[in-house]
């Protein structure tokens, strides 16, 4: 058997979604030396989907790296740079905790003088985030140990989920060009082909942004506006009354980010514990996005954009870009959509029979919130909000009454 290729330290690791889409696409090329992860029930959840792999609990106590890892994984906590958090920036207490990943790398550095492939995933937020300041120190910290890197925006439905989860990956390495693996494929906007069966939304907003998405959900979230991990809501034009909003279960949330039904499901994360393991998945990697960087890291090839170059300002940085120390540019014509997955619709995903309804008390407050704003005027769309609200006021009168009589 040869000498496996990349050996990987995941650090902010989840549930795993980045190591198992890499497991995916590499096979016996890849092996997970450890684990960094805080949080307990995603500790239980590594540990029971990969035995035998140490989890560290802290980032902040890790001496050092695993012996012989060629590729370091961070998918560092987005809670300070994201739209849904709190946007305080990379000096956020939380997302701070990536000057940790740079302390881990420079020691690796000075001890074997050699430096692992980096692979980052994080919100799209962090490029616009205090003026382009959150993504300068990145960058700065990364060009400091001599990385060349590349990133990207993409959006996980180019994996073929209905699921529209924009999220930034950047490759930073020190023996080839990431380039090579971040750019050689684009298969442009994905704009056909989605049905008009289900439309995905966030009921726990309205005045902000409804997250409205066709033939898919909007991303999964950790947590909401209102502070609650929850699942959006899905509508179902034509349905029966009282099933037109319907909400998706958490195993369907789960194969959404590309994990098998059930991912989540261990002895200290039971059925009961929903919040905890809907909090899960929303901050997970959907497992098709890293398996599309472990094919181009195991396969490169030339990029398939033309660069021209970029001169960072006080401002958002683009959606796309690379460089190393002394070159920073811009490719041409790049989409959020490398690849062209065959689209799994949502509503071979969400049971529209079988799943919950949207409650009539979380229904009455999306309906207020959504009086104050002028979202949601889809064709169609309030009429039937309305008319849910209509159809449960009236089951829920009938049903009270019929109790009482029973205690008569």
């Amino acid at each position: 058997m040869s000498e496996t290729q990349w050996k990987v330290a995941a650090l902010f690791a989840g549930i795993g979604g980045v190591e198992l889409g890499l497991e995916r696409a590499l096979g016996g090329d890849l092996r997970t030396l450890a684990f960094c992860e805080a949080w307990e029930p995603a500790q239980a959840v590594l540990q029971a989907r990969f035995p035998g792999v140490p989890v560290e609990p802290d980032v902040r106590t890790m001496d050092r790296l695993p012996a012989g890892t060629t590729l370091v994984t961070a998918g560092f906590p987005c809670t300070d740079l994201s739209q849904a958090g709190r946007t305080v920036g990379i000096e956020g207490e939380n997302s701070g905790l990536v000057v940790n990943v740079f302390r881990l790398l420079e020691d690796c550095r000075h001890r074997t003088g050699t430096l692992p492939t980096l692979l980052i995933e994080n919100v799209p937020n962090m490029l616009a985030l205090d003026r382009g300041r959150a993504m300068a120190f990145l960058i700065e910290e990364i060009e400091r140990l001599g990385y060349s890197w590349a990133y990207r925006v993409v959006d996980s439905r180019f994996t073929g989920v209905p699921q529209r989860r924009r999220r930034v990956i950047l490759v930073a390495s020190v023996d080839f060009d990431p380039r090579r693996v971040l750019f050689a494929d684009d298969a442009g906007d994905r704009s056909e082909g989605f049905r008009e069966d289900m439309f995905g939304f966030y009921w726990t907003e309205g005045r902000g942004g409804l997250g409205w998405a066709q033939d898919a959900v909007p991303t999964l979230k950790g947590g909401s506006t209102i502070g609650i991990p929850s699942p959006p809501a899905v509508w179902v034009p034509g349905a029966a009354l009282g099933r037109r909003l319907i909400k998706p279960s958490i195993e369907d949330a789960e194969a959404m980010q590309g994990f098998d039904r059930g991912w989540t499901d261990t002895d200290s994360t039971s059925p009961r514990q929903k919040g905890t393991r809907w909090k899960m998945v929303g901050n997970a990697v959907t497992v098709g996005v890293s398996r599309w960087v472990g094919s181009r890291l195991a396969q490169p090839s030339d990029p398939v954009s033309e660069f021209v170059p970029w001169e960072p300002g006080r401002g958002s940085w683009p959606k796309a870009a690379a460089g190393a120390p002394g070159r920073l540019e811009v490719p041409t014509g790049i989409s959020e959509y490398p690849e062209h997955g065959e689209y799994h619709h949502l509503s071979t995903m969400v049971d529209a029979g079988e799943s919950d309804v949207l409650t009539l008390r979380a229904t009455r407050g999306f309906w207020n919130r959504l009086q104050q704003g002028n979202l949601g005027r889809h064709p169609g769309f309030r009429d039937d909000i309305r008319q849910h609200i209509d159809a449960l006021e009236y089951e829920q009168e009938r049903t009270v009454p019929l109790f009482a009589s029973t205690l008569r």
